[in-house]
Formats: structure tokens, sequence, C-alpha cells
């Protein structure tokens, strides 16, 4: 039997184990779904065992990592290949048309808080390296690394991998948190930007007090954090942070032409978007600003009162969340330090700040265009697609990418199948069937292709 036959004839046994894995709500971020997320570590390593490799459950300071390993041929290349099997928090039910973790069939979509980031692509992973063992075509050694802490930015795994470097020990990298530009054109990364991030608290009065006595005398927490925020961009839309842009080499005239040749249909993201325009620094494309380019945005605002009615009240604290986005050159705790800076220097008066890192940073990816495991990848995604692919760089962050670089010694390659629309960190997340089915394919192209 060929391997694709055995994805043909298991196809519907895949996509339950699909559901299965997708109704274990393994949010990380959230302290009452620890015990969840422990449970999809060990539904995960036990499907890998059943796919013919060796898994363990193992502990970090946080969240605990899969390793799974295939390694029979002691003279032969080893790959690695990393995901996560955290998810982001299913917030706004009342905005999901299905149970977030009861996972719904639509049209041909799959509908799951972590369908397409990524619990789709870590199951097609080991799907197409279940066909090939199963077929006798699994030529090369392989390791998986699957976290769960990669949504609250990847903390504990930097120690792990350097306390396990021999374990990890591989001769090339896979990174499956990534995806393509559309159903019919693949997409190369080649690299990510990277992050970091805080929160912070703006404190007025001890207490919540009765607008009508002490509005006017008093300072509004959130008019200060409205003010505050404000102060964190320009008018031409570039961040006002002193310092912010420092480190950031310009785009070059080649890099500029390169970007031009991405293809890009403005209307008709705007549509999928819902917005009347795009917004942001001026002088640059929109891919410019999304790949190329540092941001500065905020996640999160609130205070006060949020009930249904009115509550006539000077809220005494305020709240908001940061990230920026970063390009190369760029180093997280730098950045975090002149933000705070800003923040202090603009505090309006009449408000205490508190300021709290909360993301671990991770500085920007890149990587050479001529990496022999990316010109292998770029073969198999022009056989996939009957085209090639267009290569550009991320705009997320996937910070672990600059961690395997430098303690395992070689480049991750990104190779993944999530499409930008499907509505990753938003409620109705999905992944569509046939990427997870092309997904499952192309990995067992990659690793037949790379055992050459």
């Amino acid at each position: 039997m060929s391997w694709k036959d055995y994805l043909q004839q298991h196809q519907s046994v895949h996509l339950e184990d699909f559901r299965d894995f997708l109704a274990i709500p393994s949010i990380s971020a959230q302290p009452d779904h620890q015990a969840d997320v422990r449970r999809a570590a060990d539904w995960l390593a036990e499907r890998f065992r059943k796919a013919g490799f060796t898994a363990e459950v193992l502990p970090t300071a946080g969240h605990p990592v899969v390793l799974a390993e295939y390694c029979p041929y002691p003279n032969r290349p080893t790959v690695l290949f990393y995901g996560h099997y955290d998810v982001q928090p299913a917030d706004n039910p009342e905005r999901w048309n299905s149970p977030p973790f009861e996972p719904t069939v639509v049209d041909g979509r799959i509908v799951a808080r972590g369908a397409s980031d990524m619990k789709g692509q870590v199951m097609a992973f080991l799907l197409a390296t279940e066909a090939l063992i199963a077929t006798g075509n699994l030529g090369l050694n392989v390791k998986a690394l699957i976290e769960g802490e990669e949504e609250i930015g990847s903390p504990s795994l930097p120690a792990f991998i350097e306390q396990n470097r021999a374990r990890l020990c591989c001769d090339m990298i896979i990174n499956g948190d990534s995806g393509q530009l559309s159903e019919t054109t693949p997409l190369l990364s080649l690299g990510a930007r990277g992050i970091c991030g805080l929160e912070f608290d703006l404190i007025g009065p001890s207490h919540d007090l009765h607008s009508g006595s002490w509005g006017g005398q008093v300072q509004n927490p959130l008019h200060a954090m409205a003010e505050l925020i404000a102060s964190l961009h320009n008018p031409d839309g570039s961040v006002a942070v002193k310092g912010f842009y420092d480190d950031v080499e310009p785009l070059s005239a080649e890099l500029r032409e390169w970007y031009k040749r991405i293809p890009w249909n403005e209307e008709e993201m705007k549509q999928k978007l819902g917005v009347p325009e795009f917004y942001g620094e001026v002088g640059y494309t929109a891919w410019e600003r999304i790949t190329g380019r540092p941001t500065l945005e905020v996640n999160g605002m609130w205070g006060g009162y949020m009930g249904p009615g009115g509550m006539t009240v000077i809220p005494s604290t305020a709240h908001a969340k940061i990230t920026c986005r970063l390009v190369p050159q760029q180093d997280p705790e730098k950045i975090l330090t002149l933000v705070r800076a800003h923040l202090e220097e603009h505090l309006p008066k009449g408000v205490r700040l508190q300021v709290r890192v909360k993301e671990s940073g991770a500085p920007a990816f890149r990587m050479r265009a001529d990496h022999p495991v990316a010109q292998v990848a770029r073969e198999v995604l022009t056989e996939l697609y009957g085209v090639p692919p267009v290569e550009t760089m991320f705009g997320g962050s996937v910070p672990i990418l600059s961690t395997l670089k430098q303690l395992l010694g070689h480049d991750p390659v990104s190779f993944g199948f999530g499409l930008e629309d499907e509505l990753i960190h938003s409620p109705n997340e999905f992944f569509r069937l046939s990427s997870f089915e092309k997904g499952k394919q192309g990995y067992a192209m990659l690793l037949m292709h790379l055992a050459r």
C-alpha cells in the first residue's frame, strides 16, 4: 500500500482523532485549564505512540512538553519538528456560532479553538509520519518537540531545550507553526518578526467615586488611559516612543522591489477584514508594514463599569495590554525599557503607573533563501501546488525560532498549512479540511524529499 492510499483509507478515522484533540481546552494562559493542558499533552503523546513513535510527556517550569522520537537509523539524518498543542482563550462565547471546544464541520471547515493554530498542523504532521511508517516509506529519523506554552510566549521552553540538547540533537528543523498564502498559492516564509509585551495599570482614587460628586475634580483613570494610549503613536501612524526606531534598518530598494512581486489584492483583503481602509505608518505598503516594519499595538484596554445599564462612577483603576512586533536588530528588552520610559514621561497628572512585563520577549528571525532545507521545501511546495511559492517574511512571531537556532545550531524552516483568513485568536476559528489533507500530503512529501 502506498502512503497516499493509507491516508485515503484512514481519512475518516484521522478526522475523528483531530476532533478528539480539538475537544480538549488546552488554554495555557488560564490557570483553571492547567489540567486540560496536561490532558492534551497526554493525549498527544499516546497518539504519537500509536503512530509508531516513542513519546514522553516531560515537565518544564510551566506546562509540559511532548517529545516523540522515531529514530531507527544510526547513519541517516534526523529532522526535528516543532509545534505547540496549547491554544488561545475562547473569549466572547456569544460570538461563536458553535461551542469552541465542540468541533463542528461546516462547509468543508472544522470550527474550533486551535483548529488552525495549531492543532491542525500538529495532527497533519503526525498523521503524515504515521502513513510513512506504516507503509515503510520513512527513510530518516524524526523527532517532534510539541510544547504547551507557545500562546503565552514559550517562557519555559528555552531552559528545557538547554537541558535536553543531547536528546534534541538533529540535522535540520521544521517549524510547523506557519501557513500558506492562499488555497492555491504556496508561501515560503524566510523569517518572522520578534515580540515583546507588557501590561500596565493607572491607579487613581482608592475606590470608585460618584461621578456627580467628584467629576471634574478627580482625575478619571479611563480619561488618563485614553490620553496615554493616544500618545504612543504619531499622526502619521508611526510609533512615538523615543528611540523605538534607532536600531531599525531601512528597507532596501531591492527588498522593496521584492515586496512588490508578492500577490496582494488590497480591495479583496479589505473586504475580508471588514475595514473601510488600511491604516499604518505612512510611506510603506500594507505588506511592508505587516512583515518588514516594527509595530506597537494595544491588545486590550478596560476599566470602570461594563455591565448593562448605566453606573455613574469615576473608576479607581484602568488597565491596558501592549505588544510590540520587532524587526532584525531590535532588542526586546531595550524596546520594553523605551516603552516603559514613554509611559512614565507621558503619564497624565492625578494617577499612578504600575507596569508588569507579561510576554517573554524574542528577537526577529531571518534565514537565507538558499538554505538547503528551504530549497527542498520550495521544491515540495511547487510540486504540491503546481506553482512556485511566494517567498517573504511572516508578520507574526514564533518566539522559539531564534532559540532553536541558537541552542540547536540550525535555522528552522517554516512549513505549515494555515491560512490568514482562518480567524486564529478570534471567535469561530477554523481549519479547512482541504488544508488538513494537503498538509498531510505536504509533510509526507517533505520528509521523503529530505531522506534522499
